[in-house]
């Protein structure tokens, strides 16, 4: 437990215990203690922990960038860490910071933009399956379908020709659950595990077949080595892919999930992007990478609902030796608590911060990266994969909006799902027409 000495200058905050885990619950404390204390509170756990909640946007981002090194992750990962093992996502230290190094590569812009074709494939699959649903007159669960094409995607890019052959063996997706279960409870960890059988088997038959002809993600991991040569164990390598599955899909569904329902009540947005859209993808030929760079204005409209719905609403940390914040001081042992969700829509950051505005993301000459913004987290622990989603998503959007109009069946405020990601509570229906 922290040893918190007079000497300490400590954030002000209450004196009864505050107890808070990752739940709507713990949104609603974190929000009221704002409100009543500021952007930086001290408070005491029921098992005797100090922690802070800290909402102020430098602070922030020194503890994740030039103090990182001073934390660790904090409490309420062990959920994931059931899930995925010890994963780039709940790693610490030496064993993280090789894990990193060794996956970085696989990252790079050259890599992913080999992946494009994929994205398109994945995209042309959802158009067939909307023209459908537009026919028939039928609802489209726009919830599951933009988990569908993530899942799909993300699979085809780590096992590429493994997909058909030994994953949808029957026609039915293993992983599928991921999307539909967000419990992540003990039932899902079983689930999970039967899926690192699977995962083995293909590893396995990869080194049997020496197939390094192939593309993906998982030939990239297993040709990975650290420094000394070596490359990722068995269950490092496990580790890493099913972290890879799990938050390869997770962002990039929620997050068209929700834009997807802000475009729908958002008709002057919807026509700017359509306009975008044609003008750099008149067709599928003209697709490439600067084409997609050169759509701004999506690009404006994805930050805008990752600013709102942070796939991510909370990050924790516990610091292993002192640091020194502006005023206050940070004992060992502290959990510090940050939550992109309510920084977001903090009104001294972002004016009307309610409001969908995508306006609100026009480059300016401030650098873009002092921005009080983190849904992909800052500094050296930021999504590996950030590059990844934003281009799967511009293309999953340039290719169906100038063909599809999705319109909302109930336009009610959807309510949140606030576990380890945050989610609508229930899925959004939309009807589809072809425009």
């Amino acid at each position: 437990m922290t040893s918190v000495q007079r000497n300490y200058r400590q954030p002000p905050g209450p004196s009864r215990p505050v107890a808070l885990g990752i739940d709507a619950e713990s949104l609603a404390t974190l929000q009221a203690l704002q409100a009543e204390y500021g952007d930086m509170v001290s408070m005491t756990k029921p098992n005797g922990r100090l922690a802070y909640f800290i909402n102020d946007a430098s602070e922030v981002r020194r503890i994740l960038t030039r103090r990182h090194s001073r934390y660790r992750k904090g409490p309420g990962f062990e959920r994931v860490k059931m899930l995925l093992g010890n994963g780039l996502i709940v790693s610490d230290g030496d064993t993280w910071r090789r894990s990193r190094r060794m996956i970085q590569p696989a990252f790079s812009r050259q890599n992913i933009h080999r992946l494009m074709r994929v994205m398109v494939a994945c995209t042309d699959r959802r158009a067939v399956r909307w023209a459908e649903l537009a026919a028939s007159k039928e609802p489209c669960n726009i919830t599951a379908e933009t988990s569908d094409f993530a899942l799909e995607l993300i699979l085809i890019s780590i096992f590429s020709g493994d997909y058909e052959t030994r994953i949808m063996i029957g026609g039915e997706n293993p992983f599928a659950f991921l999307s539909r279960d967000s419990t992540r409870d003990l039932s899902v960890v079983m689930k999970v595990r039967q899926l690192r059988e699977l995962l083995t088997g293909i590893i396995e038959e990869r080194r049997a077949n020496d197939s390094g002809g192939q593309f993906d993600f998982l030939t990239m991991y297993m040709q990975a080595v650290d420094k000394n040569g070596q490359p990722f164990t068995e269950k490092e390598l496990l580790d890493e892919l099913m972290t890879l599955i799990v938050a390869g899909f997770e962002t990039s569904a929620n997050t068209l999930n929700w834009v997807w329902y802000l475009i729908a009540k958002h008709p002057e947005v919807e026509a700017k992007l359509i306009a975008e859209a044609r003008e750099h993808l008149p067709g599928v030929d003209a697709l490439n990478s600067d084409a997609l760079m050169a759509m701004r204005y999506t690009q404006q409209v994805l930050e805008e609902a990752l600013r709102l719905y942070p796939p991510v609403w909370l990050y924790t940390r516990r610091s292993h030796e002192d640091d020194e914040l502006e005023h206050f001081d940070v004992p060992p042992e502290t959990d510090i608590y940050l939550s992109p969700f309510i920084l977001h829509r903090t009104e001294r950051y972002w004016p009307n911060a309610e409001q969908f505005d995508p306006e609100r993301f026009l480059l300016t000459e401030k650098p873009k990266g002092d921005r009080p913004f983190f849904p992909f987290s800052l500094g050296p622990r930021r999504c590996v994969g950030e590059y990844f989603s934003f281009l799967e998503m511009k293309i999953h959007l340039g290719l169906l909006l100038p063909r599809f109009r999705l319109q909302l069946i109930d336009a009610a405020q959807p309510e949140l799902e606030l576990g380890i990601n945050l989610r609508a509570a229930k899925d959004i229906l939309m009807q589809a027409t072809e425009r």
